[in-house]
């Protein structure tokens, strides 16, 4: 599409820069310019009229029209009128003129009336930076049927679309969108969006392209891997042939094994290097320990703040925090990161680009904990291949119920129950301290009580330095934590079996999900107890029903304002105005065919 500059510079002020993008920009209301022999009140209408008196007052002038449509006299009133209206109505000429009627005791008057040129016509109008006049010379040059097909745009959307643009009485005579054209613009708008990411997607040669084979690895696990994981892991396998660098995201449920993945791309990627990085040292230590196991004749190192510096040359697979940004490195031919949203982008990219060499760079594989709408994650392709893992390895049995006050001492003996089978207790904390705000005790406020009446209690929360020591005695000698959030994401407790969660509704459901995760993880019968202070909640209830992540993360947009929908999704932090992840997978799936982004 070309355009001249004076188009250019009107697109910009638009913000946009297709005429994909133009045409989602549609009008907040249509105004009926055809006349009418019948008059409607409280409707706009036009009227064929001759100024017969201006009488102006202090904040007003009110105008006498005979309206020859109608055959009788309308008042017209403009409220604190602008010096320009004054030339409008002039004694004796007829025009057109259109405004808002209303009528009592038989007395009609016009409030605001001002003339109109185009008549017979529904006129749509926009609100956008540009002048009204301006705006639709502009729809009427770019927005056709055949403007649209160029961009790639499907025959029956760009029809719906550009009818919302040249409206007919029907769509006049409907007071909202027909379901029709708001799946038209949910699939603009995802086209035009996953378009631009996938031009911005940018390929780099590998430094290690081949053919790589599991099998061996497979074999040698004293367990079965999931038909998900085998997905995922194959799908990487097929990465690593290709000519340019793998970019991909698996995103996996709290315990769907997400750690037999990465020990299997890195085994994948012998004899050639690998590195993953980690969000903490307890993290770090515990991929190590996995990767000692299950990878027996492969050369490993574990990097973080404590271990002291050494040459790292000699090894296949080096496992770390983000203290290996501040090492020399060997070059690598596939970097790895966990739990990658703790990281910044700052932080990733500084690891790509120690490893890295000249123009090629090594594959490049993230992990998340966080389940995301499986719609999100299709969007997300766009830029990144995705890779789900939405089930678990073996099924966890964990009930899940909200208290209140009053089951109080129901809980304690659950507690007691507990810890008397050597199993351990996970109680979170809205606050660290005292708030006047929340009606919640904070960590400082409760934990005297547990203290005083159980043994081997510990407490941390995210700004004490020690955490991680705390989090590793707790899981040797512990039997009660109390926390706040900080244990989210990360540490394995074999022995826990039960997380209280204090103010659940403050939460997000991804959270709760993630903090019941920390439960039950080597198959013990687990208990997650939401306690709130409120009678009653929807949300809180259907989070019970639910253990899958890709389900909660569902039940999180149905709960949320649709507002904070997409917020983040992109860089750019562009929210989508019509799409909903809860509802729209087709739409998505119908894009990605049509951009062929889907894979065959």
């Amino acid at each position: 599409m070309k355009l001249s500059k004076e188009q250019e510079a009107k697109f910009k002020k638009l913000g946009i820069g297709t005429v994909s993008e133009l045409a989602l920009l549609i009008p907040h209301s249509y105004e009926d310019y055809r006349i009418n022999e019948k008059l409607t009140p409280h409707a706009a209408q036009i009227i064929d009229a001759t100024v017969e008196s201006v009488y102006r007052a202090p904040n007003s002038i009110q105008i006498t029209f005979f309206a020859h449509n109608f055959g009788h006299s309308v008042t017209g009133v403009l409220f604190r009128p602008k010096p320009y209206m004054m030339h409008q109505f002039k004694v004796g000429e007829r025009d057109y003129f259109y405004g808002m009627i209303e009528c009592k005791t038989g007395q009609c008057s016009m409030s605001m009336p001002r003339k109109v040129t185009k008549v017979g016509a529904i006129t749509p109008k926009y609100k956008t930076a540009l002048r009204s006049d301006v705006m639709a010379r502009l729809i009427k040059e770019f927005i056709t049927v055949e403007a649209l097909r160029e961009e790639g745009i499907a025959e029956d959307i760009a029809k719906e679309v550009v009818r919302l643009h040249f409206p007919t009485v029907e769509i006049l005579e409907q007071k909202e969108l027909s379901q029709k054209a708001v799946e038209a613009l949910k699939y603009l708008e995802l086209y035009t969006y996953m378009k631009a990411f996938a031009r911005k997607r940018r390929y780099f040669k590998p430094l290690v392209s081949k053919e790589s084979s599991y099998e061996i690895f497979r074999e040698g696990l004293p367990f079965t891997l999931t038909d998900e994981q085998l997905k995922a892991i194959e799908e990487i396998k097929d990465d690593f042939t290709k000519d340019v660098a793998a970019k991909r995201m698996i995103v996996g449920d709290v315990g769907s094994g997400k750690t037999m993945v990465i020990l299997a791309a890195a085994f994948m990627m012998l004899p050639h290097k690998s590195i993953l990085m980690a969000p903490t040292t307890i993290l770090a230590n515990q991929l190590y320990e996995e990767a000692k196991k299950f990878l027996p004749n492969v050369k490993i190192a574990l990097v973080t703040n404590k271990t002291k510096k050494e040459k790292l040359d000699a090894y296949d697979f080096i496992i770390g925090t983000h203290a290996l940004l501040f090492r020399e490195l060997p070059e690598v031919a596939l970097v790895m990161v966990d739990e990658q949203h703790r990281f910044g982008t700052k932080q990733r990219h500084m690891l790509e680009k120690l490893v890295s060499s000249g123009e090629k760079k090594p594959h490049y594989l993230q992990f998340s904990a966080t389940p995301i709408p499986r719609t999100q994650a299709m969007i997300e392709s766009a830029h990144i291949d995705v890779s789900l893992i939405t089930s678990t390895p073996f099924k966890k049995d964990i009930d899940s119920k909200v208290i209140h006050r009053s089951d109080f001492q129901a809980l304690l003996t659950q507690i007691k129950a507990e810890i008397a089978k050597n199993n351990q207790v996970l109680i979170v904390y809205p606050l660290v301290q005292q708030s006047e705000v929340l009606e919640y005790q904070s960590i400082e406020e409760a934990r005297s009580y547990w203290e005083s009446n159980f043994e081997n209690v510990y407490v941390t929360h995210g700004k004490d330095k020690e955490k991680e020591q705390v989090l590793m005695d707790f899981r040797q000698k512990g039997s009660i934590l109390i926390s706040t959030t900080v244990v989210e994401v990360g540490i394995s407790l074999p022995r826990l079996s039960t997380v209280v969660i204090v103010g659940a509704e403050r939460l997000g459901l991804s959270t709760l999900h993630q903090l019941r995760g920390r439960v039950s993880r080597t198959g013990l019968k687990g208990y997650c107890f939401l306690y709130r202070n409120q009678n009653s909640s929807e949300r809180l209830e259907e989070f019970t029903r639910t253990t899958s992540g890709f389900d909660i993360a569902n039940l999180d947009l149905k709960f949320r304002k649709s507002g904070d929908l997409l917020r983040g999704i992109s860089q750019s932090g562009s929210a989508f105005r019509w799409i909903d992840f809860a509802e729209d997978e087709n739409i998505v799936r119908r894009v990605k065919e049509d951009l062929l982004l889907y894979p065959k």
